[in-house]
């Protein structure tokens, strides 16, 4: 009598090895992107409790903005790249990009970021 197989066979874990690697690498590519997205977050935030009740100008929160960044090292984003508008009683912060990295070859992998901030 012939039993029943039980497990995967050779051809199916080379698959499944396959499928984690691929994403695997993907996830190390990506997780220095987020973490810079993350610390330029964070910044905005800390400028933002700054400034809370104060109503400032855009040129302090500007100099603000490039004092953490400097501390912090964020490379992708300058604080050029932030726009700063006054809006009502408040001020709001707002920046937007993308970064791509590269992933295999000729393909890459790009995420999309938008942050907004009040300061009221």
């Amino acid at each position: 009598m012939r039993h029943r197989q039980r497990g995967v066979t050779f051809i199916g874990l080379l698959m499944i090895l396959a499928l984690v690697g691929v994403l695997g690498y993907a996830g190390i590519r990506l997780v220095p992107v987020y973490l810079n997205y993350m610390k330029i977050a964070r910044t905005m935030q800390q400028v933002a409790q700054e400034f809370k009740g104060e109503n400032p100008d855009p040129g302090r929160i500007r100099v603000a903005l490039d004092r953490h960044w400097t501390i912090e090292d964020i490379s992708e984003v300058t604080v050029k790249d932030i726009e700063i508008k006054k809006e009502g009683e408040g001020v709001v912060m707002h920046v937007g990009y993308d970064h791509t990295v590269p992933y295999l070859g000729n393909v890459s992998l790009t995420a999309s970021f938008d942050k907004t901030v009040s300061i009221e």
